[in-house]
């Protein structure tokens, strides 16, 4: 299942999580135009200017458990199916994840591609998008300031080198790529190499509630979680995040289905406790001998 994540261009104050609900609410109603993930890289117009900006590296900002690995994998399901962004003729995701296990390695960028992304062939005349998920878990130093200058696709260089030229535009110039971050790590690429930055938010409230529709079966059963987040406000905070959504739909369905007069958890602390032993119960009879 998929529920549109609210996400803004920019970024938002570090405010306290009430506050920065409360003020998700307010902005959802004033701001006309939301920017949908698949719009990542849609030209925005500048007030008093008649002349879109061309964008060509975008920025992500978002929290743990926000949905920047999500928005990344639908953005390329879509394009995969042909729902959007059909002018781009290739998508290369690299995970830091997986960068960093061959940092110290020398590639050139046309193999690191083809390591991640066997067999495929890429040309320079073509509209290329690089992902690049999680930048802050990278281990790898990226040099903007003192770095070796690569240009060629085929030529050789350490993997933050590589990164650091794509990113400075030495590098594929013509590709667009997407950087994804916790707002903690973001500052290790300067803003003169972002032509966009924005922020994932999480659920407002109408995409809470959609979530939890799309995810229970059971009406009565959806309806009566929603109502019982809303009271509990803690949870309600809690669950602009999408994997508090997912973890509290997992603990209150398994709950009620057990017992319909079950007492609900009504605090995060609860809510994690639950999950806990439900994980720790699945373990155990996943690894009981079969005999």
């Amino acid at each position: 299942i998929y529920t549109q994540l609210y996400i803004i261009e920019g970024e938002s104050e570090r405010v306290h999580e009430e506050h920065k609900v409360l003020q998700m609410e307010k902005t959802s109603r004033t701001q006309d135009t939301p920017i949908y993930c698949n719009d990542i890289f849609q030209p925005l117009l500048e007030p008093g200017c008649d002349k879109k900006n061309q964008i060509k590296t975008v920025l992500t900002k978002g929290i743990a458990g926000i949905g920047k690995t999500l928005s990344v994998q639908k953005f390329i399901l879509d394009w995969a199916k042909g729902k959007a962004n059909q002018d781009v003729d290739f998508m290369f995701v690299l995970p830091f994840q997986e960068l960093n296990l061959i940092k110290d390695h020398q590639y050139g960028l046309h193999r690191l591609l083809l390591d991640f992304h066997p067999e495929l062939q890429i040309y320079e005349e073509c509209k290329v998008v690089l992902i690049f998920d999680g930048l802050n878990e990278s281990r790898i130093t990226l040099m903007f300031s003192d770095c070796e200058k690569v240009c060629g696709v085929n030529e050789r260089s350490l993997v933050g080198v590589l990164m650091s030229n794509l990113m400075k535009g030495e590098l594929l110039p013509s590709a667009l790529i997407w950087i994804t971050s916790r707002p903690v790590a973001a500052n290790q690429i300067s803003s003169k190499y972002i032509n966009s930055v924005t922020e994932i938010q999480g659920f407002i409230e109408f995409q809470k509630e959609e979530y939890f529709r799309k995810r229970i079966s059971d009406e009565h059963q959806a309806s009566r979680i929603i109502s019982h987040i809303r009271k509990a406000r803690s949870l309600h905070i809690k669950c602009h995040i999408p994997i508090f959504c997912w973890i509290s739909s997992t603990v209150l369905q398994k709950l009620l289905k057990e017992d319909l007069s079950a007492e609900i958890p009504q605090t995060l602390t609860e809510i994690c406790i639950h999950f806990l032993l439900t994980q720790i119960n699945m373990r155990k009879y996943e690894e009981k001998d079969p005999e």
